[in-house]
């Protein structure tokens, strides 16, 4: 069994990761860490996904359980950086599916593994989106420069972050595949009198409402056709899924900073 941490356990994903994880044959859930305030505190983690009893009560002490742990999940909006210094020193893997981390927070990442840590780190862990990923410079590319390319992704209404972390890593493999820089050739939306669109901009495009979980829709356009690829998730559990796979992947593998690409064998 692989014993497992969740950081963000009482969060929406934390509450899917932890059912998917009691529901598993090969993993264990070892931990349920939340901020300290957490109403939710000394309650049991399973009850609290709406799942079962787990025996396991939510907590903010990540360094008193990693110790017996084989990895650790964070989908928090903490500091997710500190939190994989952690993990890392005490010789756990540990899957990252935050979004919102800047050059410096990676920087960080890279040197843990540098120094023996086993992370894989993603701006979406469904297993759709990273074929998406894989799909949407190589169309590009085929495509050629008649081609204007859009991106839009919709999400709900509480989402904090704009543009989604998944639309930016599909800019910044389209920009990969022409040659082009995501912070010079992306246009993110556009208001007032701008001009006609350059042959090199790559539109950028965020919608929030409802209670939309993701949706992301490249679109390749030209004289006489329209190329679009979307990809729409209906459920957490997408999310969840991707992220077990990924610790499985972790437990056989050498150290390194690894993303879902090579997570799928997609590289």
């Amino acid at each position: 069994m692989i014993k497992t941490i969740i950081i963000g356990a009482a969060g929406r994903m934390g509450r899917h990761l932890i059912t998917n994880i009691l529901e598993s044959r090969d993993l264990e859930l070892a931990g349920a860490i939340e901020w300290s305030g957490c109403p939710l505190m000394g309650q049991d983690a399973g009850i609290v996904a709406g799942c079962r009893e787990a025996g396991v009560k939510i907590t903010s002490d990540l360094a008193a359980l990693v110790g017996s742990a084989d990895a650790v999940i964070d989908f928090s909006t903490g500091d997710v950086v500190a939190d994989a210094e952690v993990a890392v020193n005490a010789g756990c893997a540990i899957v990252i599916g935050t979004t919102a981390l800047d050059d410096a927070g990676k920087a960080k990442l890279k040197a843990l593994a540098d120094r023996g840590g086993r992370i894989v780190f993603a701006s979406n862990m469904s297993v759709g989106v990273n074929l998406l990923f894989s799909l949407a410079g190589k169309i590009a590319k085929t495509l050629g420069e008649d081609y204007d390319i859009e991106i839009v992704e919709m999400h709900h209404n509480q989402k904090k972050d704009a543009p989604s972390g998944t639309a930016v890593t599909l800019a910044e493999r389209i920009c990969e595949a022409k040659g082009l820089s995501y912070k010079e050739d992306v246009v993110h939306g556009r208001e007032g009198i701008v001009g006609a669109r350059t042959k090199k901009e790559i539109g950028m495009h965020a919608v929030r409402g409802g209670d939309v979980v993701g949706d992301h829709t490249v679109i390749y356009a030209t004289g006489g056709e329209r190329v679009e690829i979307t990809h729409k998730a209906s459920s957490r559990d997408t999310f969840a899924k991707g992220a077990l796979r990924a610790v499985r992947f972790l437990h056989g593998v050498q150290p390194g900073l690894y993303d879902m690409q090579d997570v799928l064998g997609l590289r």
